[in-house]
């Protein structure tokens, strides 16, 4: 391969104010973990930053460039130095290795961001498209719909060449938003958020509700599993896990509540419990995989219903998502597989036949009057198991799980014995 860079475009942080120091500390910063390992030199310019590539594995280094939020876009590039000459002789070598064994039609295209080059962009142009043609037996030109682009940037420093330009994951660097509390369930949705959220900026932490025996340590196992998937994309290489034991509360749910507001209730205690939490972790924000209209919980009547116990801020990055898009999203960061795993979280445990979606506050506040929400949030939120998992971690969530329902067992028998010694 002829090319020996990569040149790396900024995204949208490029439209930030005095604060675009801070957005490149963070790039750079990022670049810097995600590249770690490889036998590669990272330059950070104003602009554009480059990485060298010293003999490494290419597809590795664009492995590892896919997990960059901050970045609209990249490309190979071969350099070269500004003198007309080498300009053309390494444009027919670049464009004699990518043509050659059929005719195709091309287009060159000159961006001088040195003003001070003597030739201007059209100039270059026409010299470089002249010579490639003449030289290079299998091209012709199209300059409205080529088949072969060929690239010029001219920099003050040197020229650069190259013919595609790749797609990043855009927004911006993890962290730079703040850090918010994913409500991660089994599922395909909730991940994909988690993901969303992150490309955007935002660094998360996750709480996940855990129901076992009513549901399966196999599920609590998934979700650690989701975590790990997620995690490539975190400034450190890990997320904290937050696992809230939610049996008693299921319990009381299940004893306590009609069917048809099941469902309702429980989400106003998951918000309840991730209020909490939240506060507990500095997290600014609650994220959640729901998108409008998807099931009864999410319609916007549910929506308003469940929310209205917490005054945190609610992200939806899917909110109007189509399902289609959402897998399409999990299987590109490779959760999908793990996400349709049968086994079912509390959400999905007990679902009830006729949910209510138009749920109305008074009539679920009312009904939570008929057991003691307020002491389950405040024991399920106390007893959480916190775990940081990264993205190379091997835990055996099953045998971790045993021992914390023993600990938890534990701790409860000693409240209810000192209760009756008082």
């Amino acid at each position: 391969m002829i090319y020996d860079q990569i040149l790396v475009r900024f995204g949208d942080l490029t439209l930030k104010g005095k604060n675009q120091k801070d957005f490149l500390k963070a790039l750079y910063k990022l670049m810097a973990v995600k590249m770690e390992g490889l036998n590669v030199e990272v330059e950070n310019q104003h602009d554009r930053i480059f990485i060298h590539l010293l003999n490494e594995d290419v597809n590795k280094v664009v492995d590892r460039l896919n997990l960059v939020s901050g970045i609209s876009s990249y490309s190979f590039v071969v350099k070269c130095s500004q003198d007309i000459k080498d300009i053309k002789e390494t444009s027919l070598k670049l464009m004699k290795q990518i043509v050659t064994d059929k005719t195709v039609t091309f287009k060159v295209n000159t961006k001088r961001s040195n003003k001070d080059y003597p030739m201007d962009s059209m100039e270059v142009t026409k010299h470089v498209s002249g010579y490639v043609l003449a030289n290079h037996p299998m091209l012709k030109v199209d300059v409205h719909n080529p088949e072969v682009n060929l690239n010029i940037e001219i920099r003050r420093d040197a020229c650069y060449l190259y013919n595609t330009n790749i797609r990043a994951l855009g927004g911006y660097p993890v962290g730079t938003a703040g850090k918010g509390l994913l409500m991660l369930s089994g599922g395909i949705d909730s991940p994909v958020a988690g993901f969303m959220a992150m490309k955007q900026g935002v660094e998360i932490e996750c709480i996940h509700f855990e129901s076992t025996p009513l549901t399966s340590i196999e599920s609590a196992q998934k979700v650690v599993d989701l975590v790990k998937k997620m995690a490539k994309y975190a400034p450190n290489n890990k997320i904290n896990l937050h696992m809230i034991p939610f049996k008693e509360m299921h319990m009381a749910l299940l004893d306590n509540v009609p069917e048809s507001y099941n469902i309702t209730i429980m989400r106003r205690m998951m918000y309840r419990i991730a209020t909490e939490l939240a506060k507990r972790k500095k997290c600014l924000a609650i994220i959640n995989g729901e998108s409008v209209g998807q099931v009864a919980s999410q319609t916007l009547g549910s929506m308003n219903t469940i929310n209205s116990v917490t005054n945190y801020p609610i992200l939806r990055p899917l909110c109007t998502y189509d399902k289609i898009d959402i897998i399409n999203i999990s299987k590109k960061i490779d959760c999908y597989d793990l996400s349709i795993k049968p086994f079912e979280d509390c959400c999905t445990v007990y679902v009830p036949k006729a949910p209510a979606t138009a749920p109305k506050i008074d009539k679920a506040e009312q009904y939570e009057k008929l057991f003691d929400y307020e002491t389950l949030v405040k024991e399920a939120v106390d007893n959480v198991n916190s775990i940081s998992i990264s993205a190379d971690s091997d835990l055996d969530l099953p045998m971790l799980g045993l021992e914390v329902r023993e600990v938890i067992a534990e701790l409860r028998a000693a409240k209810l014995k000192a209760k009756e010694n008082e």
